[in-house]
């Protein structure tokens, strides 16, 4: 049996760190030049296959994924620290989409690929950057740029494990909420089940899919 398990989420790439404003203090040198270093750069945000997984089940409590922003930049002309890539472990076949235009962005199929979905913002430049021949002690800087963010929606056509079939008004609705997290209509009249409904069960090791059928 063939159904569509899906997800919405939201994405957001790391911002940029803002560039430094220093001056270099040393010794016998008490007019230093500019030293400020750049900013770092954001995290970028990327999806993985996951062979060990088949549903979505993972994507009900949690809805938002942040990767880490970059660092601000120092004197001595130390740049900041780029922010880690978050990546997000999805079911071979996930499809994902733009929640906001309905475009297919990306269809990950191939384990061996990591598939970008939102970069990080640049770092900002440090005064260093800006010095020239007639300005030799800029104090400008620059902060970092936002990263990218977007609204999701995951499809993954799943293949149920278990199918619940009976007389109407049985009580397959009532098993399916109180076995999984899937939260079908329950009603004491006949026919209240009018579309099939998923639940997972998660176990340690792996997790099964069970199907609510109408009838």
């Amino acid at each position: 049996m063939n159904f569509i398990d899906e997800a919405y989420l939201e994405v957001r790439a790391g911002d940029g760190g803002s560039g430094a404003s220093s001056f270099r203090r040393e010794k016998y040198i008490p007019f230093g030049g500019p030293d400020g270093g750049d900013g770092g750069k954001g995290g970028n945000i990327f999806f993985k296959v996951n062979q060990n997984t088949n549903t979505l089940i993972d994507f009900q409590n949690k809805k938002i994924f942040e990767a880490k922003n970059g660092q601000k930049g120092s004197g001595k002309n130390k740049s900041g620290a780029d922010g880690d890539d978050l990546v997000i472990h999805v079911p071979k076949g996930t499809v994902i989409y733009d929640n906001l235009t309905n475009e297919e962005l990306m269809d990950c199929t191939d384990e061996n690929l990591e598939y970008l979905i939102v970069k990080g913002g640049e770092g900002g430049h440090g005064n260093a950057r800006f010095k020239s021949a007639t300005n030799r002690a800029p104090r400008k800087s620059t902060p970092g740029f936002k990263g990218e963010v977007r609204s999701l929606r995951l499809e993954l056509k799943s293949l149920a494990d278990v199918g619940l079939v009976g007389f109407p008004n049985a009580g397959k609705s009532t098993f399916l909420n109180h076995v999984s997290s899937a939260k079908p209509k329950i009603g004491n009249y006949p026919f209240t089940t009018l579309r099939p409904h998923l639940g997972t069960i998660k176990g340690n090791e792996s997790s099964y899919v069970i199907a609510d059928i109408p009838g």
